[in-house]
């Protein structure tokens, strides 16, 4: 039976360990619109004894409700890069970084509007323009307003923009150029956060978020997993989150890069990230959740389970990172059985690179009869 927590519901006793009622109670549970309960949370993440498979399952089903069978895609777009004057320990672009990367000032609208088109041909749901910096001036808003139409009218495809920290004017200014979302992540809880930046807050993040929604921009926001936080602090984003009513819910998984201040996250591994995932899907079981930068790295041979509690990807890449190549994560979809929610048509990059053939390579000898090579240099034969 359900127990009810602090007016929430914890689904948990001794008696529903690995119990099939306990993860159909959670899949009810969310569906209900109820949030379950820290400890019920904390269980999904670090008890053994819920096994991950029967989770998927239970965070699928949510899934399914509110998105069938289909996955969006994003493409980034890495408008305006480095020299920012923020010290957040994750990223590449901070001030405090030594990660030796190429730095410009934001891109001309004849390179924006080629990677637009580029993202909509590929199959992309939503393009999102990403821009360092604390956040756009008053020039650069207007300047940004200008792309943000000029990408609408060429390429039935929905924008998204992360700028930095941004008010209510702003906000407003963009929404009225036809932005359909505006990105801008928690990363982690706000008692964590000071161990990750200082030259901003938490609140500071928050308060961009509300501004956009104040004029009534829809807003994405999400949670890096793996910077020293613990299982409360990711617990408390997802609460955080759905508090907002955020529409979309990036999860990201952080990327060792060298010169980065954060380095730590040798103890993600592909089970804990997915319960992380299906965590975020139970506890915002209507919002589009993103597995995002750091799959490939940390998800390896498990990446395409991560399509069961989340809806969407990105393709190509991220911020100043590689990913997979294009056609192998929409092989990955289709080969799972998933539907790709598209704009255009993207048969071509289901196929293999043009003029690569694919070769199925043959055992040479030394492998067929390793044997045979030993004894061979034992006798001094070649």
């Amino acid at each position: 039976m359900l127990l009810k927590s602090h007016g929430k519901y914890s689904l948990y006793t001794e008696t529903d360990k690995m119990k099939p009622e306990f993860f159909q109670k959670l899949t009810e549970t969310s569906l209900q619109g109820e949030l379950l309960s820290d400890t019920c949370c904390e269980k999904i993440l670090s008890i053994s004894e819920v096994e991950l498979l029967p989770l998927l399952d239970a965070a699928y089903q949510v899934r399914k409700t509110y998105y069938q069978n289909t996955v969006q895609l994003h493409i980034l777009n890495n408008a305006q890069n480095g020299n920012c004057p923020e010290d957040c320990n994750y990223c590449v672009q901070a001030k405090t970084a030594t990660a030796d990367i190429d730095t410009y000032s934001l891109k001309p609208m004849s390179e924006i509007l080629a990677e637009a088109e580029r993202a909509y041909q590929s199959g992309a749901y939503r393009y999102c323009i990403v821009m360092s910096g604390r956040g756009p001036n008053s020039k650069k808003v207007k300047q940004l307003s200008h792309i943000i139409q000029t990408v609408k009218s060429r390429y039935p495809i929905e924008v998204c923009l992360s700028v930095g920290l941004i008010d209510e004017p702003a906000a407003l200014t963009l929404k009225e150029a036809g932005l359909d979302r505006l990105n801008h992540n928690l990363n982690t809880s706000e008692t964590h956060y000071p161990n990750i930046c200082s030259t901003h807050t938490y609140q500071d993040r928050m308060d961009t978020l509300k501004a956009a929604q104040t004029v009534g921009l829809a807003c994405c926001s999400g949670v890096i997993v793996g910077m020293g936080e613990d299982n409360g602090d990711l617990i408390s984003v997802a609460k955080e989150l759905r508090k907002l009513k955020v529409a979309s819910i990036p999860v990201n998984f952080f990327l060792p890069i060298a010169g980065t201040q954060v380095q730590d996250s040798t103890s993600l591994t592909p089970d804990f990230c997915l319960r992380v995932l299906c965590l975020y899907r139970f506890q915002n079981p209507t919002a589009e959740i993103r597995v995002a930068a750091g799959r490939e790295h940390h998800l390896r041979g498990m990446e395409v389970m991560s399509l069961y509690p989340a809806n969407s990807m990105f393709l190509d890449g991220y911020l100043n990172a590689k990913g997979k190549e294009a056609y192998r994560t929409l092989q990955m979809i289709e080969d799972a059985g998933f539907t790709i929610e598209t704009n255009g048509d993207i048969s071509e990059y289901l196929q293999h690179p043009p003029n690569k053939q694919v070769n199925v390579p043959l055992k040479e000898l030394e492998v067929l009869r390793p044997r045979m090579e030993s004894r061979a240099q034992v006798f001094g034969k070649t």
